[in-house]
């Protein structure tokens, strides 16, 4: 499962980059929109299925986790409408960076730390 949740993470941020770079030059990105949408159930079905084999630190990383998905919406909907997004930003990587320091702590990750 831990392979499952972790592919659907990457093709979520790979789809969200893209999105928001065409959104950036002015490309039309519904439908790209709504495809990260279901990412998000995915990420969220898989990651959910992953944190029944609880941990106190699974529960964290499952708010930061859904932090994270919110993020992607907010810095694309902010974007859109000519918004500030510098600070949505610095939580984006605050919160990535927590998101991979624990799901390599946690006892499913690969054990580095």
């Amino acid at each position: 499962m831990t392979h499952a949740h972790l592919t659907s993470i990457v093709l979520a941020l790979v789809i969200f980059c893209a999105a928001y770079l065409l959104q950036r030059s002015g490309k039309n990105v519904k439908v790209l929109h709504m495809i990260l949408r279901v990412m998000y159930v995915l990420v969220f079905i898989t990651g959910g299925m992953l944190f029944f084999k609880m941990d106190l630190l699974y529960g964290l990383k499952l708010v930061l986790g859904l932090w994270f998905l919110g993020l992607f919406e907010m810095i694309l909907i902010r974007d859109r409408k000519g918004g500030n997004t510098s600070g949505l930003w610095i939580q984006f990587v605050i919160v990535l960076i927590g998101l991979i320091y624990l799901g390599l702590k946690l006892p499913q990750g690969l054990f580095y730390f």
